[in-house]
């Protein structure tokens, strides 16, 4: 029967139905006698014939509107493949992904269409997907391998009395971190020691990170506080500054670490090489999980204690195991994203586009923004992040309040306030 055919079927079922309840109503003032049988049975087939109709207009409803997501997420795939390098492994992961999100997608259409008839949760053989794939199941978002044994270090050893000062003047705290961080890696090239920077020019960095648990990972003493510095050299001169290369910080090139120990192989005991914020040497070595020195723990470089804890208990108790976290940055990227081709800085819409492809991917009930935005963004992003018609709450800091317990310990240690820390 043809689905025209069917509807017209349904539509004079429905017309019975109406037909039926008049004259069983008229039935009932005049005679006592019940309802005939066949009155009955035409009454329970026609609400459940427009029960069925109106499940199914539904469901073709939806699956339309997920032939159009699966159209464009196909028509992306295929535009991005034309452009892209085959060699490159990222682009074959991306593609990779993309095909199972929309072989997922295609079965989601399939089960939607399936569901007016369906009876139960039984899945016809045909339409699993499961066992269509062999059990495969390929994720983008995957979790980390946290195999550390196989990543690629270097031993940080350091020289006796040799030591690299850390310098950092560029942006704000996150920036700044990322700069002590390389200039960690530099230093193990270098086997020099890690001055710390000075609270008087720079941040309280023991205040958001653990030094000392550097030093313990490592099992040696490999970085020192400036206090600590000081007190085993009692007077410093620089020398004249000198460029090594010329860069673009706006786009700077990638260097080796053979052009690094080409350029600083010096032996003087304290030796500054500059804001590295922006410097480019083995990136990919050096974000690899685990990080590039070789050491004892899980992870060398972790927050304050104070803080760890912190956010444990914040996420126990609002967010959970499975969630999302996002730092939106705003303020002051109007102006740094503009100068950059194309910009980075996008409108409220598309990063809720964005945010939602990472929750659909993660499979996450709730978001974590972190973010310097004002309310009026925060509360546009809320209004459009919403999935399958469910809003995807988003949580934020929220202000001291005695009657919470998650933060008491920065409030005990005086840090609850604390700009660097927030």
């Amino acid at each position: 029967m043809s689905k025209i055919a069917l509807h017209a079927s349904f539509a004079g079922i429905s017309y019975t139905k109406r037909s039926t309840l008049s004259q069983s109503s008229l039935s009932s003032s005049s005679s006592s006698s019940s309802p005939s049988p066949i009155s009955t049975e035409s009454s329970q087939a026609s609400f459940q014939f427009d029960s069925i109709s109106d499940r199914m207009k539904e469901s073709e409803l939806r699956a339309i509107n997920l032939l159009r997501r699966q159209q464009l997420g196909l028509l992306t795939a295929w535009n991005t493949t034309r452009r892209s390098n085959a060699s490159d492994p990222n682009q074959w992961e991306d593609l990779k992904s993309v095909l199972f999100k929309q072989i997922s997608l295609n079965q989601e259409i399939q089960q939607v269409l399936l569901n007016p008839h369906s009876s139960g949760n039984i899945v016809e053989p045909e339409f699993d997907l499961n066992a269509t794939l062999n059990g495969v199941v390929y994720d983008r978002c995957r979790t980390v391998d946290q195999n550390l044994s196989q990543r690629r270090t270097i031993q940080w050893n350091p020289r006796d009395g040799k030591f690299l000062l850390a310098i950092c003047v560029s942006g704000q705290m996150s920036n700044h971190l990322i700069c002590l961080e390389k200039h960690i890696f530099f230093a193990a090239l270098l086997n020099r020691a890690l001055v710390i920077p000075s609270s008087k020019v720079d941040y309280r960095y023991d205040k958001v990170v653990d030094i000392d648990r550097i030093n313990k990972c490592l099992g040696k003493k490999v970085v020192f506080s400036f206090e600590e510095f000081s007190n085993l050299k009692k007077g410093v001169t620089m020398n004249k500054q000198e460029a090594v290369w010329d860069e673009d910080t706006r786009n700077p090139k990638s260097k080796t670490v053979q052009d690094l120990l080409g350029k600083f192989n010096y032996d003087d005991d304290v030796m500054a090489i500059g804001d590295v914020f922006y410097a480019e040497v083995e990136p990919e070595w050096v974000m690899q999980p685990g990080g590039p020195i070789a050491h004892q723990c899980k992870t060398l470089i972790e927050p304050n204690h104070l803080i760890s804890l912190t956010a444990q208990r914040f996420i126990q108790t609002f967010l959970g195991r499975n969630f999302i976290a996002l730092h939106f940055r705003r303020h002051g990227f109007l102006k740094f994203c503009n100068a950059k081709k194309p910009s980075c800085f996008y409108p409220i819409p598309q990063d809720a586009i964005c945010s939602l492809r990472v929750v659909e991917k993660a499979d996450a009930p709730i978001i974590y923004l972190s973010t310097d935005a004002a309310e009026s963004e925060t509360e546009l992003l809320q209004s459009l992040v919403v999935l399958n018609g469910r809003p995807v709450p988003l949580v934020m800091r929220p202000a001291r309040n005695s009657a919470e317990k998650w933060d008491a310990l920065l409030y005990r240690h005086g840090l609850e306030g604390d700009t660097q820390v927030r």
